[in-house]
Formats: C-alpha cells, structure tokens, sequence
C-alpha cells in the first residue's frame, strides 16, 4: 500500500486519470486489454438490461391488489382482468391468469397460480447466466495474459542469455496489468450481479405473499357468488 502511494504521488501532475489508464491499457497489451473491456462492457449491458427490466416490473402491488379485490367485490370479472392485462409486471400477470379461470376449480386456479409463478420467477432470472459468464471469464482472461506474459519474459531470457530486469520488465510488466484487470472487471459485475440478485430475491418474496392474497380474495369471490 506504501508503495502504490509513493507511485501514485510521484505521478506528474498534468497525467489524469485516463491518461493513467490509458498508459496501463497500452502496456497490458491492447489485444487483452480489448477483450478485458469487451467483457466488461458487454456484461454491463446485461446488468443494465435486468435493471431497466426489474425496474419496469416493480409496481405498488399493495394498491393493484386493493383495486382488484375492489372490482371482484363489485363482481366487474371484467373489469378486473382489464385492470390485470394493462397492469405491468409479475403479479398483474399472475393475477390475470387467475381471474381467467373464476370458472375453474380452486384447485386448477391454484396449480395455474403455482405454474406461472414460475415462468414468472424465470424471466425475473433471464440472461443472468451472461452475467456470471462474463464475472468468471474476466479473471480467466486476465490470468491468461499472466501466462502469456511469464512466457514472453521467460523467452527474452533465453534469447538474451541474462536475467535482466529490462528484459524481463515487458512480460513482467503484462502479466500483472493484465491479471489486475480481469480481477477490476470481475469485481465490476459481481457487486451489478449481487444487486441484480438481492432485487429479484425480494420481487420472488413479494410475488409469493402476493400470490396467497389472490387465492384468498378469489376463494372469497367463489365462495359469495357460489361459482
């Protein structure tokens, strides 16, 4: 840590930090680096395309069940699946599936709740395996620039006949940049990956609380208009 301090002091002041980084991307080798920040840039997309999606699939559940509960009590069937097909998210589409079939058993209604919950549940998860793929391979892109790198300082020796720091400076010098990368990049998407995670992990929760509510509010709904 000491020594990452002095290196950073003695930086000149005019270098910024893109300039730092940009000194760093060229001497990890361009071609790796490129494929490092690919990654990285590729797996921000998926994060940010679950984010948006979640986003988009979080609603007030508390005030959509009361005005479904609302419409049943009125006996607006009708009504109430409007509200539930133009009503965004998981639950609005658990709850239409369930008022669809009123004219079912509660048994079937409870097994179609169940079922579609779980198709939910899957888009909730859709693309996350991208994002573990992109979390695992940075690292193993990065150490593979370490081999590369080792191998290139290993070669130098050989054709020079003498361990050098300056001959060996270059291998050296991509093995640890590249390796820093592929672990920055890995880290980047595994906090995206986590958050990603802990979201879908409450909506999951919700969904199930949710799901109970509806049984309850239609078995009501059957049991006063005997159906």
């Amino acid at each position: 840590m000491k020594n990452l301090l002095l290196i950073l002091v003695s930086l000149p002041e005019e270098t910024g930090f893109f300039q730092v980084i940009k000194t760093k991307f060229i001497e990890g080798n361009p071609l790796f680096m490129s494929i490092i920040t690919l990654t990285l840039v590729i797996g921000l997309a998926f994060c940010l395309e679950r984010i948006i999606y979640l986003h988009l699939a979080h609603i007030n559940t508390k005030k959509f069940l009361a005005e479904m509960e609302d419409r049943l009590e009125k006996d607006d069937r009708q009504g109430a699946k409007n509200l539930a097909q133009n009503t965004r998210g998981p639950v609005a589409s658990i709850y239409y599936q369930a008022v669809t079939r009123m004219d079912e058993s509660v048994e079937v209604i409870d097994k179609s709740i169940t079922a579609y919950g779980s198709v939910q549940v899957g888009l909730l998860e859709r693309n996350l395996s991208w994002i573990t793929l992109f979390i695992a391979a940075a690292p193993s892109l990065g150490f593979l620039g370490t081999v590369v790198g080792m191998i290139m300082s290993f070669t130098n020796i050989e054709l020079f006949g003498d361990i050098n720091p300056s001959i060996v400076a270059g291998g050296m010098k991509l093995a640890l940049i590249t390796t820093v990368g592929g672990l920055i990049v890995a880290l980047i998407l595994q906090f995206f990956y986590n958050y990603i995670l802990s979201k879908i992990e409450r909506m999951v929760r919700q969904m199930e609380n949710d799901s109970i509510r509806i049984m309850d509010t239609i078995i009501r709904y059957k049991d006063s208009h005997s159906i």
